[in-house]
């Protein structure tokens, strides 16, 4: 007599916690390996996915590191002049008011050449998202000296460090933009580890709930890591922007209007 054993019990299926967003596009990053744009793309597509606005998003690319933004995202996008990307969205907004139109612009293409378009659409209230990215340094056209680059930084166009003397203190713009009347949401977050990129995430979202509910202008600024033009590691890149952006930039809400001060407070 032959015993047959009992079928073996088929393994659970795999539940699958994790995948690319819907609103970002599947193709090969140009970013260099350590930056952290890659990251904050995530996270606005994350955010445009969750709030069921990818059909009606539009974005307004830079002249910068990101000048390549549109390719990332799979909605409508158009590319800006340097600078120009606030003063595009207007437009875009203006004509298209039921859309929610962001800008996506680094430390050379809002806080040099575009700081007037910025703060005159922040004085306006344009009821646009801008999501300002941080990394203390012209990342495209060779590791210049931004406004935005530490005192005593060494970059290719500073090669003893920047002398605040010479070309000024570090730009704050989150604290400049947060007393303009027309702004409601003006914070900063960081992406140098899991904790901090999780609030920054939740800072997006309420941006882009403030533009949802037509509270006004609203900006995030993210402090990220550039390994390739501070000539280091993406680790001791990530441990820079703790050690040495975070006390120069700290960390925080510099308005919040009061619609959302009680979402806000989990952000």
């Amino acid at each position: 007599m032959v015993t047959l054993e009992p079928p073996i019990e088929q393994l659970p299926c795999e539940n699958l916690i994790y995948s690319r967003p819907e609103s970002l596009a599947e193709i090969q990053t140009h970013y260099c390996p350590g930056c952290t744009h890659g990251v904050a793309h995530r996270l606005v597509a994350e955010v445009i996915d969750e709030l069921e606005i990818q059909e009606r998003t539009i974005l307004v690319a830079p002249v910068g590191c990101a000048v390549f933004a549109y390719n990332y995202f799979d909605f409508d996008s158009a590319e800006a002049a340097h600078g120009r990307a606030p003063a595009m969205a207007t437009g875009l907004k203006r004509v298209n008011p039921n859309s929610i139109v962001f800008t996506y612009q680094g430390d050379g293409d809002l806080a040099s050449i575009g700081i007037a378009e910025a703060i005159h659409a922040a004085t306006r209230g344009e009821n646009i998202t801008v999501i300002f990215v941080n990394n203390a340094i012209y990342g495209m056209t060779g590791g210049q000296m931004a406004p935005t680059s530490l005192i005593g930084q060494v970059t290719t166009s500073s090669p003893t460090g920047k002398d605040a003397a010479l070309t000024g203190m570090p730009m704050h713009i989150a604290e400049m933009m947060a007393p303009l009347p027309g702004v409601v949401y003006s914070v900063r977050r960081s992406l140098h580890d899991a904790r901090h990129t999780i609030q920054a995430k939740k800072a997006i979202r309420t941006a882009f709930e403030a533009q949802i509910q037509g509270l006004g202008f609203s900006i995030v600024e993210l402090l990220s890591s550039c390994p390739t033009n501070w000539k280091m590691t993406p680790l001791d890149a990530a441990h820079w922007v703790r050690d040495e952006m975070i006390p120069v930039y700290p960390l925080g809400d510099f308005k919040v209007a009061e619609p959302l001060q009680n979402k806000n407070r989990s952000a």
